[in-house]
This record gives structure tokens, sequence and C-alpha cells, in this order.
């Protein structure tokens, strides 16, 4: 009896969560499966904005063109409150791209030969930018990424109550799947089969995009294992006067750093009273974009720290493997086929849930109207 009454509570549990929640979860797995292949689809799309005009002069590292020319120019464009992040090419052909923040938000892609643009995209213009805005933030910025982090908590709370109410009384379990008894029969040994199978794996992608969407959770980590967050440097008050350095200058010096390492992307700041950050490509970095990186002065070329990523902190360190993870960059081509196909068995569950509630919640009611006629036709 009290078995009974703890998996009737258990089912409440997982039920109520499922439906408030599961919408949302099964909206941004599905975008975040979509998004796997939605990338490459955009650049063939688009060949326009990530292809250089002067592909033979393309490459990787440091963009041909002189930075400082550019820098004037965006900042004669955006105004000196724009804070400027810079791309280079990472392959033969490709442009460059030019993330700015400030009065306009957006990307402008250029031949990274000789600075012409070649186009520009808003943050929130073209399928793939809706489509991963949707993903990250539900289109509510830090809000909605503390959604986000929210319904990721609550996935937990629906794998636990989910195994608890499969677990079987005997071992092994039976991993059947009946589709040869309805479509209810089917959907639901689905759903409580697959979640049960794929679920820790589908906890790990959940996991991970709540990671990057909610930054506080790496400030938790830290603090729990008893360390302190590294920060960025800052530029040290002082009489340091005058004009900038060059841009070429300033990355200049940060490559003599780590000579001869690919640069994944020079950010500068809008104001002369923040570093420039110039972040590099170790050949043992496992993130894409490459999170080592150099601060400098942008007034004296003075570099102010040096960090690789096997300095940072717990919370802050772990981003270089949760990234590729969570994309699916870390396993290659195998690995992406496998976050795509998590994300549609997330988006199925939900989904499934849903349609199985729903079901039954109509043939609960159709039988209560049959108990009702029939005991009208006694009593008359």
């Amino acid at each position: 009896m009290l078995r009974a009454s703890l998996r009737r509570l258990w089912l409440k549990i997982h039920r109520w969560i499922g439906l408030s929640l599961g919408p949302v979860l099964a909206l941004t797995a599905l975008l975040g499966a979509v998004l796997v292949v939605a990338l490459p689809i955009d650049r063939d799309a688009h060949p326009a904005l990530f292809v250089a005009r002067s592909a033979a002069d393309a490459g990787t590292g440091t963009p041909a063109l002189p930075l400082e020319p550019l820098r004037q120019r965006l900042v004669a464009e955006f105004g000196p409150d724009t804070t400027f992040t810079l791309r280079p090419p990472r392959s033969p052909g490709e442009t460059l791209w030019v993330y700015v923040r400030g009065p306009w938000d957006g990307t402008l892609y250029l031949d990274p030969a000789t600075g012409a643009e070649q186009g520009r995209r808003g943050s929130h213009e073209g399928a793939y930018n809706l489509l991963f805005e949707l993903h990250s933030s539900l289109l509510l910025e830090d809000t909605g990424k503390g959604i986000l982090a929210f319904v990721a908590l609550a996935y937990l709370f629906l794998l636990v109550t989910g195994l608890v109410l499969w677990w079987p009384a005997r071992w092994p379990p039976s991993l059947r799947i009946s589709l040869n008894r309805g479509l209810l029969r089917g959907l639901f040994d689905l759903h409580r089969t697959g979640g049960a199978v794929l679920g820790l794996l589908i906890a790990v992608s959940v996991f991970t995009g709540a990671y990057m969407a909610w930054r506080p959770l790496g400030g938790f980590i830290s603090a729990a294992m008893g360390q302190e967050v590294v920060k960025p440097p800052v530029v040290p008050k002082g009489p340091a006067t005058g004009p900038r350095l060059p841009l070429d200058e300033l990355v200049a010096r940060a490559q003599n750093v780590f000579p001869g390492q690919p640069i994944g992307y020079v950010q500068v700041p809008a104001r002369p009273n923040r570093p420039v950050r110039v972040r590099f490509r170790l050949a043992d970095d496992p993130h894409p974009n490459g999170i080592s990186s150099v601060w400098l002065h942008p007034l004296t070329g003075e570099v102010l720290a040096v960090r690789r990523w096997q300095d940072l902190d717990a919370g802050n360190g772990a981003v270089v493997v949760i990234y590729p993870l969570h994309t699916g960059v870390l396993g290659g081509p195998v690995h992406q086929a496998v976050t795509l196909l998590l994300g549609l068995a997330l988006g199925g569950l939900g989904l499934s849930g849903i349609w199985l509630w729903w079901r039954r919640r109509r043939a609960a009611a159709a039988a209560r109207g049959i108990a009702l006629s029939a005991g009208n036709r006694t009593t008359s």
C-alpha cells in the first residue's frame, strides 16, 4: 500500500514537471538538434558571407590586412562606445568576422586581404541567428538564460522520477518496445524505455547547455571546491595617457607570448581603461575557439596577464570541455551525430509525454461519460 502511494506521488511529480516545463525542454532540445545541421547549411547558403573573394590570400592566424586602420574605420562607423571582436580566418578561403556590440549588434564579414566588406548580419537577422537565440536564451537575453538553467535543473527531477517509475522489480529489465499494440502503447514504451536508456546521456547535454547559458554556475562550482574565481586583469590606474597603441602592435606583442600559435579572437573593448584580450588556440586546448589568453594595456602595450586554459579555476576552466561537449565538436562528426540524436530524443520525450497525458485524459473523460450515461439509463 505504501509503495503504491509513493508511486502515485512520484508519478504526479513527474507528470506535472513534465507538463509545465516539458514544452520548453522539448523546444530547446529540438532547436539544438536543428542547429547541428543548420550551421553548415547556413554557410553553404550564404557563400558571400563566409568565402573570401580573394581566397588565394586568405589563411589562418593574423589577417593579411593591417588591423589598426580597420579598427579606426569601425570606430568611425559605429562610434567610440562600440566593442569589437575580430575572428581571423581559420582555414584558407574564409572571411574575417567582426562581432560588433554597440548601437548596432551584429557581425561583419570582411575580405581578410583587402578589408572589403562582403556582407553583414544583425544578431537577430537570418534563420540561423534566430534559431540560435531561441535555443540559447528564448529571445529573452539574460532572463531567458536564467529560465533555461532552471528548466535544466527541473530535468534532473524528471530523470530521477522517471527512473523511479521505470525501475523494474526483477533484473535484467525488459527493454522491449511494442509497436504492434496500438499507437498509445507504442508511445508509452518509447517514452518509458527511451527515457531510461538515454536519460543520463541527455542529462549531460542538458547540463552542459545550462552551464553555458547561466554563467554563475561556474562561480558556484569554484566556490564549492574552495577555489578563487580567476578574473580578467584590470588596467592599472596611473599616469599612462595618450593614444592607443596600434592594434597590430598589440597583437604582435601577444604573439610573442605564444609564438606560432593561431589566434582565435582579438577582443577590442571600447574604453581605454579595459585591456585588449587576444585568445589563442593552443594545440592542447580542447576548446575549438581557444581560451588561453593574453591581456594587454591598450595604451602602453604592457602584458597585464597571461593565462593558459589549465590555469583557470575549475568553474571557468570547465568551459574548455563543456562547450565542445555540448556542441558535438569534441568528438568530430560522430559526436555531432550523437548530439543531433540526443536533441531529437529529448524533444520526442517531451512531446510524447504531453501526448500520452492528453490521450489518457480524453480516454478517462470518455469512460466517465459512458458510466454516467449507463447510470442515467439505470435510474430511469
